[in-house]
């Protein structure tokens, strides 16, 4: 019997949980203990725009000089795999926290170091492009390893307070532009 209780309780503190975490007060704050006047940015879910990884953006290669494309050559390999986001919506604006989950393996000519990486965030609604910023981002494959994970985090990602429904934000590597070949 207690097992049955147990689980229904535990059934019942789940439910509880993720039912609040899309709840909000209206007008859109949540209004701090202390002072019932003072209003607080609402974490709110619901409106979050989508993190994407855009199609070619996911993967990114190092090479040994006078290597590239050649796949001895390659000193390292990094992809993304899984993105979240955190958003905070104020009276003027949406700010998101966006975080990428990645993976870096030495490649057949490369070994433990240090690699950094261009890693943009851009936000798009429509056609009109709303945020967008390059980080190098630095990892370290540890001595003795060939591989590494890693959790890229960019904070302060700020959006007009009406972002959300029709927004995207997109998370991947970016080079630059393709040198044009000679």
């Amino acid at each position: 019997m207690s097992g049955k209780v147990s689980r229904h309780l535990f059934g019942m503190s789940v439910l509880l949980v993720v039912a609040g975490c899309n709840k909000t007060q209206d007008g859109g704050a949540i209004e701090a203990g202390g002072n019932a006047n003072a209003p607080t940015p609402a974490v709110i879910q619901a409106t979050c725009p989508p993190v994407m990884l855009r199609d070619g953006t996911a993967s990114y290669r190092t090479y040994a000089k006078g290597g590239k494309d050649d796949p001895t050559k390659v000193v390292y390999q990094a992809s993304l795999a899984d993105t979240t986001r955190r958003c905070v919506q104020s009276e003027g604006s949406l700010t998101v926290t966006v975080v990428a989950q990645g993976r870096v393996v030495a490649g057949p000519a490369g070994g433990p170091g240090k690699l950094t990486m261009p890693i943009r965030v851009a936000a798009t609604d429509g056609e009109k492009t709303l945020y967008s910023e390059l980080t190098q981002y630095p990892v370290e494959v540890p001595p003795g390893s060939t591989t590494t994970q890693f959790v890229f985090t960019k904070a302060d990602v700020t959006l007009p307070a009406g972002a959300g429904s029709d927004a995207k934000i997109f998370v991947g590597f970016d080079e630059g532009p393709q040198k044009a070949k000679q």
